[in-house]
């Protein structure tokens, strides 16, 4: 009862801080066909301004949290915030559902599957030894020939696609063997850019440490000295996300005085989700007198890869002759507002074909752990964005964030498709070591 108290508390004030952006809603509309739950099921109660009404219900005392009527509905969303950048009020909606979940989770316990998650994610040794598991089994090969069944529903529905996520997690094999010109344009050195520091994040190191890697050497073409940082914690993002948010803070305390001990210039992150949190901790920890001031510090350092790189203008490397459907994530599009900046990344590989994915400002459906918790809507609008990325008719398809790697990677798997799922930086890698840029 008390943590209810407290966490309806908080949710109560920061709705009282967003009290004239609400007060001016004119229930416009815009946000409807931004949503994708409110696209595919036509429910008020799933749209955003159906849900603010909800969140405002229980904080009238209105509605108990704890009804279905809540629950669901808070539930349902993707938390994919394209109906902020459409908001005439300019309402924090991001936030709210995060204290919405909050208060929905300390009336009535989480469900097994995102409590379990929620639980690994949360430990390191836990996060160690379930990221080991995935790539040994990832390294037999039978997570991809179980993508490939048409196994749909029930226990065994959901197991195939687990393993599809985790086969989509595997490199793109082609990149090695694409054709271009080799050329040795890598002589001399880059004019020096400063020193920057990498989050190693918990998928991208579990999962895509390949990444991590591409991203180091990248960044060290362009001229920018990268600093190891030790201590490092994940970014926190799913807990937030879940309305853990005493546990996100927790996270976001342990990187903020990790990144502090390096001195580094700049944060880089090549997670949009991670990115999206890691840029909001000063809003996070807004109410801790001794870490507000140091966490929007940290904040003002927070740079998504591509955001950096567009903003010296990357080195141009050696040709790829292929094709690349670009499909933009929910958390650099929306939550942070960078739609340019990959496409100039890409625009630095000679002889790539870049083509936008048709409706690439939807959500992919993943959502962080959406995809896994939601199979069914979260699979509907998967299917959706697969459709498209398979209209593009591209040779792969890159998209900068984990997450969406993983279930549009699946969803390609569990229709038989050959294209291949890349981060655009490894694009970039790719080409700048054709370049010789690497020696």
């Amino acid at each position: 009862m008390e943590a209810n108290r407290a966490a309806r508390l908080e949710f109560q004030d920061a709705l009282e801080r967003q009290r004239e952006g609400l007060a001016h809603c004119v229930h416009c509309g815009f946000c409807l066909p931004a949503c994708p739950t409110y696209n595919r099921l036509g429910d008020e109660s799933d749209s955003p301004r159906g849900r603010l009404y909800l969140m405002r219900a229980v904080v009238d005392e209105r509605l108990d949290p704890a009804t279905s009527a809540f629950q669901v509905h808070i539930d349902r969303c993707l938390g994919c915030r394209a109906c902020e950048p459409v908001c005439p009020s300019g309402v924090e909606y991001g936030s709210l559902v995060e204290l919405a979940r909050e208060v929905s989770a300390s009336a009535r316990p989480r469900a097994l599957v995102p409590r379990v998650l929620l639980g690994v994610f949360g430990s390191q040794p836990l996060r160690s030894a379930f990221f080991l598991g995935g790539r040994a089994l990832r390294a037999t090969g039978i997570a991809r020939v179980v993508a490939r069944l048409p196994l749909r529903r029930g226990l065994l529905g959901s197991a195939r696609l687990g393993l599809a996520m985790l086969a989509a997690t595997a490199p793109w094999r082609a990149l090695r063997r694409l054709g271009g010109a080799r050329s040795a344009e890598g002589i001399g050195r880059p004019e020096p850019r400063g020193r920057v520091a990498v989050l190693e994040g918990c998928v991208q190191q579990g999962l895509y440490d390949r990444v991590n890697a591409a991203t180091v050497r990248v960044l060290q073409a362009n001229g920018f000295e990268v600093v190891e940082v030790s201590g490092q914690s994940c970014c926190g993002a799913l807990h937030a996300h879940g309305g853990a948010l005493d546990r996100a803070r927790a996270m976001a305390r342990a990187n903020i005085a990790a990144f502090e001990r390096v001195h580094a210039e700049a944060v880089v992150v090549n997670a949009a989700g991670c990115g999206a949190s890691m840029k909001e901790y000063g809003h996070l920890l807004s109410h801790d007198a001794d870490w507000a001031e140091r966490a929007g510090r940290f904040s003002d350092k927070v740079r998504d890869v591509s955001e950096l790189l567009a903003a010296v203008g990357p080195r141009r490397g050696a040709e790829i002759a292929c094709s690349v459907a670009v499909d933009h994530p929910c958390h650099l599009l929306h939550a942070q507002r960078i739609e340019r900046a990959p496409l100039d990344v890409l625009g630095a590989v000679p002889g790539l074909e870049v083509r936008v994915v048709s409706g690439a400002a939807e959500c992919c459906g993943g959502a962080g752990i959406y995809g896994i918790t939601h199979p069914e809507l979260g699979g509907r609008i998967g299917a959706d964005k697969v459709a498209a990325v398979r209209a593009a008719r591209a040779d792969a398809v890159a998209t900068p964030n984990p997450g969406c790697m993983m279930q549009i990677g699946a969803g390609l798997l569990t229709e038989g498709a050959e294209e291949g799922v890349v981060h655009p930086v490894e694009l970039l890698d790719e080409s700048y070591r054709r370049a010789g840029y690497y020696g």
